[in-house]
């Protein structure tokens, strides 16, 4: 089966979370820089989302690039994915709007986490359908940057009971790890 349609549903998808994500937020009534203080928390709330969305688009694409084509349980992988990160704007506008509280912190955790778990699941569907010696396979290796996130994401989700901040900056580390393209596949594919 073509991967075009796949692809280009994923990143329609993609640019409507990030224009539902921009439409909230919204501008003060005041014409003063002072009422921007309290719209912060939004905006750092919508920068930190934004970069996350970005970086699946980014290594979904390569992903994507590195595919031959895809299957029945490829596409279901993919929508899988595309569900929890659908919820990242409800998760990005609590987180924002509670002042980045306890609850909402965890729960943008537990979305990372679980999106970053269907994103695995994709990989995995991707190199059964083109075999363990695949060139995809070979790129892709240990993926020591996806199940370090993994393990990042879970830490962070209880350590926000304690103290959000240190969630938020455990989830920034991941963003940090990620912001630079995943190039293994450019390497071995591209």
């Amino acid at each position: 089966m073509d991967k075009g349609r796949m692809e280009a549903f994923s990143d329609g998808v993609v640019a409507i979370l990030i224009t539902i994500m921009v439409l909230g937020l919204n501008a003060p009534r005041e014409a003063s820089l002072a009422a921007l203080g309290p719209l912060v928390p939004t905006f750092l709330s919508y920068v930190l989302s934004f970069v996350f969305l970005g970086i699946y688009w980014n290594n979904h694409h390569h992903l994507l690039q590195a595919s031959e084509r895809v299957d029945g349980l490829i596409l279901w992988a993919n929508l899988h994915l595309l569900f929890w990160l659908s919820l990242i704007p409800f998760s990005t506008s609590w987180m924002g709007a509670t002042n980045f509280s306890t609850w909402p912190v965890a729960l943008y955790g537990a979305i990372l986490l679980l999106s970053g778990f269907a994103y695995f699941l994709l990989e995995r569907a991707l190199i059964a359908q083109h075999g363990p010696d695949s060139r995809l396979a070979t790129a892709l290796g240990a993926d020591f940057k996806g199940k370090t996130s993994l393990v990042i994401y879970a830490s962070a989700i209880p350590i926000a009971f304690f103290n959000a901040w240190i969630s938020l900056g455990l989830y920034v580390v991941v963003a940090l790890i990620w912001f630079v393209p995943d190039r293994r596949i450019e390497k071995t594919v591209l």
